[in-house]
């Protein structure tokens, strides 16, 4: 099953399957996941300001995804090189979802989809918030790394 995810800082907000197991392309990101998460973000509120992370995937940073993101009025955090600890699908989310899944087997993707949403919308909105506040300070962190170690480099 492979699907795109999408948080909030506070909660889960979309999960997006992808049919045939395929991949994120930019058009994809661009004319399905990303017009669903912002229709859902934005469904009380037009609007709304969104401000996105993105790591340094492709499709995150392909010449359309980046048109699109402007042409939406998107605004874009950037994202330390070489941080793992700021993909907290990978690190958090994805573990957790598989330790509740372990062992289960499912009659279609349909089915091992929901069942990956369900436990993802059951992440109580004060972990999402722990983790979200560790993200942000390991990104600040980085950044000042990532300056001071510029700033060493121009003054040799």
């Amino acid at each position: 099953m492979v699907a795109c995810f999408f948080f909030h800082i506070n909660r889960h907000v979309d999960t997006v399957p992808l049919e045939n197991r395929k991949t994120v392309k930019s058009e994809r990101y661009t004319t399905i996941c990303l017009p669903e998460v912002f229709e859902e973000i934005r469904k009380n509120n037009r609007q709304r300001k969104i401000i996105l992370h993105h790591d340094s995937a492709g499709y995150h940073t392909s010449t359309e995804t980046i048109r699109f993101l402007e042409d939406q009025k998107i605004e874009l955090t950037d994202h330390p090189p070489y941080s793992p600890v700021l993909a907290p699908n990978d690190f958090y989310l994805f573990p957790r979802v598989k330790s509740k899944l372990r062992g289960q087997r499912f009659a279609s993707h349909e089915e091992a989809f929901d069942a990956c949403k369900v436990h993802a919308l059951g992440i109580p909105q004060s972990e999402w918030k722990k983790l979200y506040k560790n993200c942000f300070q390991h990104m600040q962190s980085a950044s000042i790394i990532v300056a001071n170690i510029l700033r060493s480099n121009k003054s040799m």
